[in-house]
């Protein structure tokens, strides 16, 4: 499905992720490099120096992202752990492949798992886990 440029997200489940050390407009640029994602929408705060919201479209689907407000959360926001956003792809070397130049460090390179996908996991230079998979050849 073919999700078009301005679409909001709907039903489902949307990530959001909080980015540490004003970083959301680098996340925003990595993840185009890394996973082709679409910006739909920005949003600057009021400092002019972080991002209060951003949107894109990865593999079909949303992500949302803020930069960090630890005025608002009664401190900074800890590191990312015990999540991993799974993206199904038709082909999880060249995607990971696409994620490892683009500064993502690799957790795992892509094997053939007894579930019937090719996986791998990298990690982000913002500290998220990523795993990808695809089924493997003749089996999807």
């Amino acid at each position: 499905m073919t999700i078009p440029a301005n679409h909001p997200p709907t039903g489902g489940l949307t990530p959001h992720l909080t980015i540490r050390d004003k970083r959301a407009a680098d996340a925003i640029a990595f993840y185009a490099k890394a996973f082709g994602a679409a910006e739909v929408t920005r949003v600057p705060a009021d400092d002019g120096e972080r991002l209060m919201h951003a949107h894109l479209h990865i593999n079909g689907a949303s992500l949302m992202m803020h930069d960090d407000f630890p005025e608002y959360s009664g401190g900074p926001a800890p590191e990312p752990a015990g999540t991993v956003l799974h993206l199904q792809v038709d082909d999880a070397d060249r995607w990971y492949d696409r994620a490892i130049e683009a500064g993502a460090t690799s957790v795992m390179a892509p094997e053939d798992m007894f579930w019937g996908d090719r996986y791998a996991q990298v990690r982000d230079p913002f500290g998220h886990l990523w795993s990808i998979g695809a089924p493997l050849k003749g089996e999807g």
